[in-house]
């Protein structure tokens, strides 16, 4: 018992296939490439897998599994320029997961349709049903995204006066309603590492005593500052002028993903 193998056809489904599932890694691993990168990993990938097949030495099976993780970090050296041993190990782990998921949706849909197309239609049904999976596992992918950045949403933040461009990370806390006393103008909250980096933008006479609650402490005073002007961005610049910053010594840790934590009120155009 023998099959019949007609390279040009496993070049194309191979190509396609490269180009799903690096997209879907790119997604997962929050890596960006350019469409001539992803395309030439693609295309890498597929003449690699391709030798393989045609390779004389032990099985089909065989070839093609020894192969796949070598071919896996060709393609994300060459699409995301991933060089480090560890991030290579994990982004083939996370395109054999695209894989395996990828795989499975685009199956059970030429399941569904088997019977519609045969003989010569099976490869445009292949190539229809791997679209359709891919955009299927796409959408699902950007909506735990957007739940993610929904839960934990950061912004770049800077400041003009500095010397030096420090791009700090501030989280948008929809529960910050910290407020000046006097004039209700929100507040920010830095940690103490950052308000130290941008301690020469403070203005001295515009010192602020901001009385708080917390959860674990019934209350207490920050020391805040007012800084000229900060600059978030977003989909658009918003600049604001005379910025109030309280340094906070707890709630902020050295490991957090961000220094700042942003009050709602200050993405307000």
């Amino acid at each position: 018992m023998y099959y019949k193998l007609y390279i040009d056809s496993v070049f194309i489904l191979q190509m396609t296939a490269n180009l799903y599932l690096l997209s879907l890694a790119g997604k997962v691993l929050k890596c960006t490439a350019t469409h001539v990168r992803i395309w030439l990993g693609a295309l890498t990938g597929s003449l690699l897998v391709c030798m393989a097949m045609l390779a004389p030495v032990g099985t089909m099976g065989m070839r093609i599994l020894i192969s796949a993780v070598p071919v896996s970090m060709c393609m994300l050296c060459i699409t995301f320029r991933i060089d480090h041993g560890r991030k290579l190990i994990h982004g083939s782990l996370v395109m054999a997961g695209c894989g395996f998921f990828w795989g499975s949706i685009m199956i059970w849909i030429m399941n569904r349709f088997r019977t519609v197309l045969k003989g010569k239609g099976s490869l445009l049904l292949t190539i229809a049903a791997g679209y359709a999976a891919y955009r299927i596992l796409y959408g699902l992918l950007t909506a735990v995204r957007r739940k993610q950045e929904n839960c934990l949403r950061t912004v770049a933040v800077y400041v003009p006066a500095l010397q030096k461009e420090l791009k700090i990370q501030a989280l948008v806390d929809t529960g910050n309603h910290l407020a000046d006393p006097v004039s209700g103008a929100p507040v920010c909250l830095v940690s103490v590492e950052l308000a130290g980096q941008i301690a020469s933008c403070f203005r001295s006479e515009k010192y602020h005593v901001i009385p708080y609650r917390s959860v674990g402490k019934d209350k207490g005073i920050l020391h805040a500052y007012e800084l000229p002007e900060m600059v978030i961005e977003q989909e658009q610049k918003i600049r604001k002028e005379h910025v109030i910053v309280a340094v906070c010594d707890t709630g902020i840790s050295k490991e957090s993903i961000y220094q700042m934590i942003l009050h709602p009120r200050l993405l307000e155009d």
